[in-house]
């Protein structure tokens, strides 16, 4: 277990970028600059390959941003609501 933990350390830490002076929501990946919350939102109509095809950024970067969402769920699924809130044309 502990390799597992290991691991996913070294993804966030290789691909995840965190503005250390706001929420944990506030992060993105290293290079292509996509915030850790719209690839977790893609995530919930596509699989890993799918979504990274989609970004153009590598597998592994995908499997940081979601070992980055197990580690601040509340926040990026809060993030998440209030985007889905604030395009909800059906609600107005």
């Amino acid at each position: 277990m502990a390799q597992q933990t290991d691991t996913r350390d070294e993804l966030i830490a290789r691909y995840i970028v965190r503005d250390p002076w706001t929420t944990p929501d506030q992060a993105w990946l290293v290079g292509s600059g996509v915030d850790v919350w719209a690839i977790i939102g893609y995530l919930r109509g596509f699989d890993i390959d799918e979504t990274a095809a989609a970004y153009e950024v590598p597998r592994e970067a995908v499997e940081a941003a979601l070992a980055y969402y197990d580690r601040h769920r509340k926040v990026i699924d809060a993030r998440l609501t209030l985007n889905d809130a604030a395009f909800d044309i059906d609600g107005v």
